[in-house]
């Protein structure tokens, strides 16, 4: 009797929301919402095809920003369908097990792109602590062999998730907090308890995003001491200078995760409309803002991204 009260009060779909209190203006935000997407999508896409073909990019550090972009175009895709669905045709509705999978593809991506952070890291270490030997201790094949490691471990640690939530009652409100599916808010309403869930995401947050923030920080450390301690200051700047993007990159992707971490556990007193903010800006952030910083940086993805507007501004003339 408990397992058919189970499958008939088990919700079939789940209702998202978009940015309390601005519902009236969602047709004029769907603009600018559309155009950060363009953004994010086009933005990668040059920096993926500029590495692919410039071949002085064909360096490992290239390679590393080629997977960032991938990461980051896999996250701006998983969000896509949900948020222009609700800001452009006010469709609100996500099928239950559509947003596990949601869900699932978005923490994968997120875990990918911490990975492809602390790769970006080791590989600055290295080209400063030892620049002669750069490329034999970075070669192509360890380069496809860290791509493939950082993959597996965020497939098979995220793999768990949605069977764990699938497991759950969820008899009451059917109505999520945010754009897209997260965990944590899938979570918030089962009907039962949640410790078990809670305790893998916390090994899962650990093993990946922890773990890894900690190697990005002693690394920073390593190289600040290794770089203090070159004896010119113009070696010191241009040593300084390689990190640059690295460092944004890092800030572009942890202090929203931080901020978003923070107000889903001690920030129940705010308003929906911050916590909706904080968790877009987590999502759209890295893949906005990565291919702006590395374009400023990188003179080749610059280059090219300029030849595309030129060609554009031609054919349009034409």
């Amino acid at each position: 009797m408990a397992d058919n009260n189970h499958s008939y009060f088990q919700h079939s779909y789940f209702v998202l929301t978009g940015i309390p209190g601005l519902e009236q203006k969602y047709y004029w935000m769907a603009f600018p919402l559309g155009a950060i997407y363009v953004i994010a999508l086009f933005g990668n896409g040059v920096i993926i095809s500029t590495i692919k073909s410039e071949s002085s990019l064909h360096i490992p550090m290239y390679y590393f920003l080629c997977m960032l972009a991938l990461a980051d175009m896999g996250l701006a895709l998983c969000t896509l369908p949900s948020m222009l669905g609700i800001f452009w045709f006010n469709y609100k509705s996500i099928p239950f097990d559509a947003c596990l999978v949601q869900m699932y593809f978005i923490r994968t991506f997120s875990a990918i792109e911490s990975g492809v952070l602390v790769a970006m890291a080791f590989d600055r270490v290295v080209a400063i602590w030892n620049p002669l030997r750069y490329g034999t201790i970075l070669t192509n094949g360890v380069v496809c062999r860290a791509g493939a490691v950082i993959l597996t471990r965020a497939v098979c640690v995220v793999f768990p998730v949605p069977f764990l939530i699938k497991r759950l009652p969820f008899y009451c409100s059917n109505i999520l907090s945010h754009s897209f599916c997260l965990h944590q808010d899938i979570m918030r309403l089962a009907y039962a308890s949640t410790w078990v869930n809670s305790l893998y995401g916390l090994i899962a947050v650990i093993f990946t995003k922890g773990s890894d923030s900690l190697f990005i920080l002693l690394s920073s450390v390593f190289i600040l001491r290794t770089v203090m301690a070159i004896a010119s200051g113009e070696g010191r700047l241009k040593a300084l200078n390689t990190c640059v993007s690295h460092i944004c990159a890092v800030l572009i992707f942890y202090v929203p995760l931080i901020g978003v971490s923070v107000i889903h556990r001690f920030g129940k007193h705010l308003s929906p409309l911050t916590h909706a903010l904080m968790a877009n800006t987590y999502l759209l952030g890295p893949p906005v803002l990565n291919p702006i910083v590395y374009a400023v940086k990188t003179k080749g993805i610059r280059k090219k991204i300029i030849q595309i507007f030129v060609q554009t501004k031609i054919t349009a003339e034409g």
